[in-house]
């Protein structure tokens, strides 16, 4: 049952980031160049699993796309805002289809399960 609310979740995040992103009639242009970018993270994983955990981890937490949403208010940034809704709908992508934080023994151990 968790498992499946943590999907669930996901799939939430992802589709209210995209209604926010087409409400401010932003570029879906950037938005499908964009989507995949915080997976440049995982190249950590070619100096070790528990770098590569670490840098996964980091782009790949709420937190992280939140301050540079939070950001993009602070300082009326619309491209930035662009980017952090860009960002979080990456996250809610990937838990939706089940890939979660890393831990640091292997790249498919993830708080959701073994992928």
């Amino acid at each position: 049952m968790v498992k499946t609310l943590l999907h669930i979740e996901g799939f939430a995040v992802f589709a209210f980031c995209l209604f926010i992103y087409g409400y401010n009639e932003f570029n879906w242009l950037l938005f499908f160049i964009l989507l995949l970018a915080p997976d440049i993270s995982m190249l950590g994983y070619l100096h070790n699993p528990r770098t590569g955990a670490m840098l996964y981890n980091i782009f790949h937490t709420y937190v992280t796309p939140l301050i540079v949403i939070f950001i993009a208010f602070l300082f009326s940034y619309s491209l930035i805002l662009a980017i952090g809704i860009i960002w979080m709908a990456h996250i809610g992508m990937d838990r939706m289809v089940g890939y979660g934080l890393k831990y640091p023994q292997a790249f498919k151990d993830t708080h959701l399960n073994r992928v």
